[in-house]
């Protein structure tokens, strides 16, 4: 079996559109939430979102192809250039067919949606655009990054809600562990902080209940009340540690393991036992090959709902015991929001960072202790931290449950 390393990283996010920004910003504890109207018929209607601020990507898209590409595209192809760069790197000297983009969205083109049906019920047939198709369906991500870089082998998007990109890295990694690529492209883009999304969540009761951005995402805090919602893209390089090494690579950490499990519970509901998420951490780890007392830092699903946090929690103390409460467990949706299915792509970026850097952010906005959620939380501030083994969480709706193992590059 083949190691695989993390070689590039690339972000587009609430906090930074830079992997330099977010990283500073991670340390520093500052969230990317704002309270904004998205309603257009009901203007009064505010909730808090975490927007992507300030894209530019007219170094990769021009005006007119911008206009026929959903941002879910868009923000795909933006974090996957910067992840290229960042890894110093186009990998012409491999067989395109054995370099892969496995892209996520749990939601896909959105926006695209939206605008057509109104254009549709509102205009008529031939008023909705040539290019709503293209637009609209999520595996455009993958095709358009192929596009762009020449790699030709496997491609596709996975879609299993806010777990999506968590699986994507996770299968992309098995597929160059085991010898069939011996680079990705892989992680998760999101846009969907529009008004006909942020209803339907609203109306299920998901999304936080409080209109102070300071008090909105709060995991594992008391108060907690909902998620929310946020959009971008989080995109590492994954590739063989033997090419990784000989091209003199700057490797941020080594992906290890991989588990991924089904409540088989609830269409929307964690299971409270926590039993299944619980496996997928016992399988990474498993997979990683190392003592379960070795992974000293979770980076947690987090969404700052009732149920998740406090499931997620039980899921911890079942899978590692009272190792549990020697573990830092952060969760980094406290400043960026939560991406649904790009979530676990801009929490493997933020891994790799704190990894390579030594540092463990906070859970930012954690002011009241929740008994249900007694574990370190990171409650304050960034801590300077050696991280001799991560895990990282995703939990989507449908009992879906995907866990990273992340061990450091010079172990």
């Amino acid at each position: 079996m083949r190691r695989v390393v993390v070689t590039g990283l690339g972000i587009l996010s609430p906090i930074g559109n830079t992997v330099d920004e977010f990283c500073a910003n991670l340390k520093a504890g500052k969230h990317g939430l704002t309270l904004e109207s998205w309603f257009p018929t009901q203007t009064e209607e505010k909730n808090v979102v975490a927007r992507v601020k300030n894209f530019d990507d007219s170094e990769y898209i021009d005006k007119k192809e911008a206009r026929r590409t959903d941002f879910v595209t868009r923000y795909a192809v933006y974090a996957s250039k910067k992840a290229l760069e960042d890894a110093g790197t186009t990998f012409d000297d491999i067989d395109p067919y054995r370099r892969g983009v496995i892209i996520a969205s749990g939601i896909g083109g959105i926006q695209t949606t939206e605008e057509q049906i109104l254009n549709y019920h509102n205009k008529g047939n031939g008023r909705v655009s040539v290019f709503t198709i293209p637009m609209m369906i999520g595996n455009m991500a993958p095709g358009v990054v192929a596009i762009k870089t020449g790699f030709k082998g496997a491609n596709y998007t996975i879609v299993s809600a806010c777990a999506s990109s968590t699986h994507a890295i996770g299968e992309a990694f098995r597929m160059i562990k085991h010898g069939y690529l011996d680079c990705a492209i892989a992680g998760g883009s999101e846009a969907c902080s529009i008004g006909f999304a942020m209803a339907g969540f609203n109306n299920m009761h998901a999304l936080t209940r409080s209109t102070d951005p300071d008090r909105a995402s709060i995991p594992f805090d008391k108060e907690r009340s909902g998620f929310v919602l946020g959009d971008g893209s989080g995109i590492v390089i994954l590739e063989e540690y033997e090419h990784a090494v000989k091209r003199g690579a700057k490797i941020y950490a080594e992906v290890a393991g991989y588990g991924a499990t089904c409540d088989a519970y609830h269409e929307t509901s964690p299971d409270p036992k926590g039993d299944a998420g619980a496996k997928a951490m016992e399988f990474a780890v498993t997979e990683a090959g190392v003592p379960f007392e070795t992974i000293n830092y979770c980076n947690a699903h987090g969404t700052s709902t009732k149920m998740n946090d406090a499931t997620e929690t039980a899921a911890l103390k079942k899978t590692f015991g009272d190792h549990a409460y020697k573990m830092a467990v952060n969760s980094t949706k406290s400043m960026t929001g939560h991406l649904l299915g790009a979530a676990g792509g801009l929490e493997a970026v933020a891994v790799a960072l704190q990894m390579k850097n030594g540092f463990v952010h906070a859970t930012v906005g954690l002011n009241v202790d929740d008994e249900e959620c007694d574990l370190d939380n990171c409650k304050g501030s960034a801590r300077d931290m050696k991280i001799t083994g991560a895990i990282s969480n995703s939990l989507g709706f449908g009992g879906h449950n995907a866990t990273l193992c992340f061990l450091p590059a010079d172990r």
